[in-house]
């Protein structure tokens, strides 16, 4: 056991020295609106040190660990691959967009982020709030044909931006959850935004799920906005994981991404799946778990997650962290493709 512990300390030593090669990185200054930022990356060849590419019901392709010279890149809660498999968009916690483009190497696999740029979001009459963390702080991302929305804690609600120039628009509208009886809390609201295939039960719904609001079972709220099944409903939570992003596929199943990150419960992240078809008003869905990693794989704080399908025709995840601006932190962008 010591020696085990021993090498995931070790392993984690490159890490440090790489941060260290950014002294500015911690704390977070702000990038310039619309200017490209350089990300320096380092690859990770294993997800876990000796046990090979399958986890779970994944299978891993590959990763990064990703900084850039002031720290602009922390504070990721959600990504979204565009249909090419290439380029991405991401919201911040701090009321910010960031945009990127995806680099591979011969073998396919993840090699670096080209084009990251950051512009800070709008509010309402395209002013920018002196409160801007707790007037925008955006959790949730979801690409709904030629329209962005985004999902805010604190003043719970959800912003439709048009995908063309959303950079620089300031909301289309702005959406409150369904109504139902139940309280978000104001840390803890709606942080997974998922877009619901238009040909299954959802009708091509907006869903959301609460990360730290819980009923009286503790599990978690969540709701769909509209058409046929709209109302709340529940997911069950298996503590002591708490919900950060999620995707629906193709086949109609959702995915949902959570995370563990705390001295009393370590570090964990965990993906579950769930069948759109299960859920209805007043219901708790119950899900199976696709995979599993705690502080012995490369994970950190766990805060996005999108999935697309790659050119051979599989489905592939991409999996993203959140640093906080922290020197004992890490930006990792993850790959899997789905096996089962």
């Amino acid at each position: 056991m010591a020696v085990r512990k021993r090498w995931s300390l070790l392993a984690f030593v490159p890490f440090v020295l790489f941060a260290m090669a950014f002294p500015m990185a911690f704390g977070g200054q702000p990038a310039r609106d619309g200017i490209a930022v350089p990300v320096r990356s380092l690859p990770l060849a294993e997800f876990k040190r000796g046990a090979g590419n399958r986890f779970g019901s994944l299978e891993y392709l590959g990763g990064l660990v990703m900084a850039t010279r002031n720290g602009e890149m922390g504070a990721i809660s959600s990504i979204r691959m565009l249909p090419d498999g290439k380029r991405f968009i991401t919201v911040m916690d701090t009321g910010h967009w960031a945009t990127g483009t995806l680099e591979r190497d011969a073998e396919g696999r993840l090699s670096g982020v080209a084009d990251f740029t950051i512009t800070t979001m709008r509010d309402p009459g395209s002013h920018r709030s002196k409160d801007h963390k707790d007037n925008l702080d955006a959790e949730g991302l979801a690409l709904d044909g030629d329209r962005l929305l985004v999902s805010y804690e604190r003043d719970h609600r959800i912003n439709t931006y048009p995908l063309d120039g959303f950079q620089t628009s300031e909301p289309l509208k702005t959406e409150r959850p369904v109504k139902g009886d139940y309280k978000l809390r104001g840390n803890g609201g709606i942080e997974a935004l998922l877009k619901a295939p238009a040909d299954g039960p959802l009708a091509g719904a907006i869903l959301w799920v609460a990360e730290r609001s819980y009923n009286e079972n503790g599990d978690f709220i969540a709701g769909v906005q509209s058409g046929p099944r709209k109302g709340v409903f529940y997911v069950e939570r298996l503590a002591p994981y708490d919900v950060t992003d999620g995707v629906f596929l193709k086949d109609g199943s959702f995915l949902l991404l959570e995370r563990k990150f705390g001295l009393r419960d370590g570090i964990g992240m965990r993906i579950r799946r769930f069948e759109g078809d299960d859920i209805a008003p007043g219901k708790t869905v119950s899900g199976s778990i696709v995979m599993e990693a705690d502080f012995s794989h490369q994970i950190d704080n766990m805060e996005g997650l999108d999935a697309f399908t790659a050119a051979d025709g599989s489905t592939h995840l991409v999996v993203v962290s959140d640093d906080n601006h922290s020197l004992v932190e890490r930006n990792l962008m993850l790959e899997f493709r789905l096996v089962e």
